[in-house]
């Protein structure tokens, strides 16, 4: 069942950190001439070895804060895709670690935030022992996914000075992912079952299957353990994490731990990493926001300095167009053992039609009646409606909805998946005229063979309802 699934989505106690170990010192590719990057390696969760590099202003003075950038998802990210950023705040006078990110231990199905959460504080602990960088003036700013790791890693321990979140997103990461996929795909045009219905179905199979790591992780609790100032930010046009539901749930739970030291910032003209968007949050720019780097320098000294803002909201209202729906765990019928079974019934109805027909012509042993047309159209278009919506929703998954590229659209729908709307009918209307047609066969063996046919396509009716291919 976990292949079937994989293919389908194809979609503690505290370590303390050891010293750093500091590698040869050389500028990273692409590094400004008026900074400068040393390589350091830490020990983060697991005892796993990982690898970053720290970057300060050439000259900078001592007694300087520090900012560890955490990653969003995404296995064995390589410290180069936060350069930009690293490069934006060094130049505000801060030191900023960034690090490969672990690809041991973490997949797109398998991944633990609390490990994740001490690889974070791996590397604070490596910051906290640079010279030049006062210890007690280090922080972390985690991006997306890192939204829930740098709130735990400093739940966890003191050696965070702040906090600092960008995309962050305050919903269980099924339903977060769930709203995405279909903002993404209404941002496309699309719009109907597919995205009202079958794409969380889709997610709730796959949570069920146990390929979606920590579904229904809350990080609200989380967020209230947070002791230290916040600063959360967010592009108006975030379509991987819903902008304007995320704020007052992120707000409500620092206040009930007691932390009412937050401030969260709205960037206009910004998608999801707080990157310029020319096209409402699809497309990332290599620029950041404007005005984004010189806020978070700021506001860390502020906050360093014991004058961080009190509950200080402000920029332009961010647009989410549709709200997050809950996510819950799949019932029996529809969970992951059952929709295995049903895939089963198609391979053996659908598929063993033609195989049967195959068998006779290599033994040269005559049909016992004319084939139905009928039939053959429910053994193709079925089998093409279950082969091709599986690899469709597969394509969907692996690409994220990614901001959205179903491929052409009519009426609101993806042409394929029109296409596979009219296999599912073709199917379903070809197995009324089998069943009727069937009562006429009177070899013992053809009558099986239909009955069989049929029995798939009463199966596939319930089955296309579920998924959404047999809705207008």
């Amino acid at each position: 069942m976990r292949l079937v699934l994989a293919a389908l989505t194809v979609a503690a106690t505290l370590l303390t950190p050891l010293a750093p170990a500091v590698a040869a010192t050389g500028p990273l590719p692409g590094l400004p001439g008026d900074l400068v990057a040393q390589d350091v390696t830490f020990r983060g969760g697991g005892g796993l070895d990982l690898r970053g590099s720290v970057i300060t202003p050439a000259g900078a003075r001592d007694g300087r804060a520090g900012i560890v950038l955490v990653h969003g998802a995404g296995d064995g990210t390589p410290r180069e895709k936060l350069l930009a950023e690293a490069v934006a705040l060094a130049r505000q006078g801060l030191s900023v670690l960034i690090y490969d990110k672990r690809s041991q231990g973490y997949s797109l199905f398998d991944r633990s935030y609390a490990q994740l959460a001490e690889d974070a504080l791996g590397a604070v602990g490596a910051l906290r022992t640079r010279p030049g960088v006062d210890p007690g003036k280090v922080g972390a700013l985690g991006f997306s996914e890192g939204g829930w790791v740098v709130p735990m890693a400093s739940a966890r321990s003191a050696d965070i000075a702040f906090v600092i979140l960008v995309g962050a997103n305050a919903l269980p990461p099924l339903r977060q992912q769930t709203w995405a996929v279909a903002a993404g795909l209404r941002k496309a045009g699309v719009h109907g079952p597919l995205v009202e219905r079958t794409v969380p179905n889709l997610y709730r199979a796959i949570a069920d299957g146990g390929m979606f790591p920590e579904p229904y992780f809350d990080p609200g609790p989380v967020f209230a353990q947070v002791r230290r100032p916040v600063l959360a930010i967010w592009g108006v046009h975030d379509l991987l994490t819903p902008p304007r539901e995320t704020p007052p749930i992120m707000a409500a739970a620092l206040e009930k731990g007691g932390n009412r030291a937050y401030s969260f910032r709205f960037f206009a003209d910004a998608e999801h990493a707080a990157h310029l968007t020319p096209d409402g949050g699809v497309t990332r720019l290599p620029e950041l926001a404007p005005g984004y780097a010189d806020l978070v320098g700021s506001w860390v000294g502020q906050a360093t300095s014991g004058r961080a803002p009190t509950a200080d909201v402000s920029g332009p209202a961010p647009v989410q167009e549709d709200d997050t729906v809950e996510v819950p765990p799949a019932a029996w019928w529809e969970s992951a053992p059952v929709q295995l079974a049903a895939l089963v019934v198609f391979l053996a109805a659908f598929g063993g039609y033609p195989i049967v027909a195959l068998v006779r012509r290599v033994r040269r042993s005559a049909a016992p009646e004319s084939p139905l047309v009928a039939a053959r159209v429910v053994s193709s278009a079925g089998t093409a409606a279950v082969a091709g919506g599986f690899c469709y929703l597969t394509y969907l998954i692996m690409t994220g909805g990614k901001l959205a590229v179903p491929g052409p659209v009519l009426a609101g729908r993806p042409v394929i998946w029109l296409v596979l709307q009219a296999l599912a009918v073709a199917t379903v209307v070809g197995t009324l005229i089998v069943a009727v047609r069937r009562r006429r066969v009177t070899a013992r063996g053809e009558r099986v063979r239909l009955g069989v046919l049929v029995a798939g396509g009463a199966v596939f009716l319930p089955w296309a309802l579920y998924w959404g291919l047999a809705l207008p």
